[in-house]
C-alpha cells in the first residue's frame, strides 16, 4: 500500500471573471427562474445583451506536491492566496483546470459551516447521510452516533431541520460529522473562525486525536497559533503558488514575513541599516545555530553595531514582541555602564545572555535599538526583526508565559460521610 495519502502534479484552477457576479441558486430557483426568462424571450424579444467576460483569474498555478499518509500540514497564506479553492479541488467540489490529483483513501471535509448538509434533514438525518456518503455501514454509524452528538452538543435538537440551527450549532455538528466518522483523510478550513473558545479547543483536540491515530490532515487557518501546535508540515501559498514547503515553523516564518510582521525594522523611520550611517549586522542566535530555542533554554543573541562618526555615549535596548506587536521583553543598557567614556567611530560587537523566558511556545521577533546621546528620543536606529522559534510543551492558550512548575496537593483534612 502506498505511504502517499495526497499527491498533486501541474494542479492548477482557472476562474472566468464575468462582468455581473450572483450567488449560487438552489434547484427551485433554477425552476423558477428558467420558466420566468422562457416567458421573457415570448412576450420580450431579448435585446442582445449578454454578461461580459472580463478575462481569467488563476487560483492555482502548478501546485506539485506529496503528503505522506499521517502527515498533518498547515495550509497558511493571505486572503486570497488559493487556499480554500485547494481544498475543494481535492474534495472534488470543483474539477482543476490543469493538471490532477490523487487521493488515497476515505475523504471527510470540512470547508464551509454546514457543507454537505440537507437544510430540510434534520441533524440525526444529516448524520446518517453524511456517513453513507462516505460509504459507512450503518452499523458503524450507529456506533459512532453518541459520540458526534455528544461532542456537537446539540442534543435537544438533534431532531430538528438543520435550517433552523444557529451558525454555531451548524458548526458543531458539521465538524462532528466530519471529524468522528474516521476519515483516512480530513480536510478542514477555517473551522475555527466560528464558535466560542472553549469549541475551538475541542476541536484542537479531536484534529490531535486524528493525527495519532495516524490520519492525514490538511488544517486551513489564519490562527497561527493553532497551526504551530496542531501541524508538523506546512504549505505557504501566495497567489496561487506554493513559495515555502515544508517544516511548519519554517512556513510560519515565511508567511509573517509575507505580511511584514517579521520585516525590515530599520525601515521604520531609521537612519541606521545597510544604507545609514549608523546601523546594525545581522541578529544571530546561538552562534547562528538555527532560530530555535526551548522553553526552559539559556541563549545567547548576538549582533555588530557600526558607528562612522564619534558619539558621547549610548543606550542599546533589546526588545522581544510576540506576533501581534505586544512587548512581551525590553532590556536596556547605557554605555558608560559597559566601560565606555566616550564611542569612537568603528564596529562593535553586541552579545547578550537571556535567561530561560518559559515563553508560550511559537513565534516572537527579536530586535535591537541604538540611541545615540544628543539625540532626539524619537531617532530610531534598529536592527532587522530575528524570528525566534520557542519550542516547548503546548499550552494552546493566551497567556503569555507557560513555566514548568511542580505541583503538590495533599490531603489537609477527610471529613468522613454517614
Amino acid at each position: 500500500m502506498s505511504s502517499i495519502a495526497i499527491r498533486a502534479e501541474h494542479l492548477g484552477k482557472e476562474f472566468h471573471i464575468m462582468g455581473e457576479n450572483k450567488g449560487y441558486e438552489t434547484i427551485r430557483e433554477k425552476l423558477t427562474s428558467g420558466v420566468a426568462s422562457g416567458l421573457k424571450r415570448v412576450f420580450r424579444p431579448s435585446s442582445g445583451s449578454r454578461k461580459k467576460d472580463q478575462g481569467t483569474f488563476w487560483a492555482l498555478k502548478n501546485l506539485d506536491f506529496e503528503i505522506k499518509q499521517g502527515d498533518v500540514v498547515g495550509i497558511i497564506g493571505r486572503n486570497g492566496a488559493g487556499k480554500s479553492t485547494l481544498l475543494k479541488v481535492l474534495s472534488r467540489i470543483t474539477e482543476p483546470t490543469t493538471g490532477f490529483a490523487e487521493l488515497h483513501g476515505r475523504l471527510s471535509s470540512l470547508l464551509e459551516v454546514g457543507t454537505g448538509f440537507h437544510p430540510e434533514l434534520t441533524g440525526r438525518e444529516n448524520i446518517f447521510l453524511n456517513a453513507a456518503i462516505l460509504g459507512m455501514r450503518r452499523a458503524e454509524i450507529e456506533r459512532k452516533f453518541d459520540e458526534i452528538v455528544a461532542f456537537s452538543e446539540v442534543e435537544r435538537f438533534i431532531d430538528t431541520p438543520v435550517k433552523h440551527y444557529s451558525s454555531g450549532m451548524y458548526l458543531r455538528l458539521a465538524f462532528a460529522v466530519s471529524a468522528h466518522l474516521e476519515p483516512d483523510i480530513l480536510l478542514v478550513d477555517e473551522v475555527l473562525a466560528v464558535g466560542d473558545a472553549s469549541f475551538q479547543k475541542k476541536c484542537l483536540g479531536k484534529m490531535e486525536d486524528v493525527a495519532k491515530e495516524g490520519r492525514t490532515v490538511l488544517f486551513v487557518s489564519h490562527n497561527m497559533g493553532a497551526i504551530r501546535s496542531l501541524c508538523t508540515s506546512g504549505i505557504v501559498l501566495n497567489g496561487g503558488e506554493i513559495i515555502e514547503s515544508g517544516e511548519i515553523s519554517k512556513g510560519i516564518e515565511t508567511y509573517y514575513r509575507m505580511i511584514g510582521a517579521l520585516g525590515d525594522a530599520s525601515a521604520e523611520g531609521a537612519v541606521g541599516g545597510a544604507g545609514g550611517k549608523k546601523g546594525f549586522g545581522l541578529v544571530v542566535l546561538n552562534k547562528g545555530r538555527g532560530n530555535t530555542v526551548a522553553q526552559s533554554e539559556v541563549f545567547s543573541v548576538a549582533t555588530r553595531l557600526h558607528v562612522d562618526q564619534n558619539v558621547s555615549g549610548f543606550s542599546l535596548f533589546c526588545y522581544l514582541e510576540d506576533m501581534q506587536g505586544r512587548l512581551i521583553v525590553r532590556s536596556r543598557r547605557e554605555s558608560n555602564d559597559l566601560g565606555f567614556k566616550t564611542v569612537p567611530l568603528g564596529t562593535y560587537d553586541i552579545s547578550l545572555k537571556v535567561p530561560p523566558l518559559w515563553l508560550n511556545p511559537g513565534l516572537y521577533s527579536l530586535y535591537f535599538k541604538v540611541l545615540y546621546w544628543g539625540e532626539r528620543a524619537s531617532a530610531k536606529h534598529l536592527s532587522d526583526k530575528f524570528p525566534l522559534d520557542i519550542e516547548g510543551t503546548d499550552s494552546r492558550s493566551d497567556a503569555i508565559l507557560h513555566p514548568t512548575v511542580d505541583w503538590s496537593v495533599g490531603v489537609r483534612e477527610e471529613i468522613a460521610k454517614n
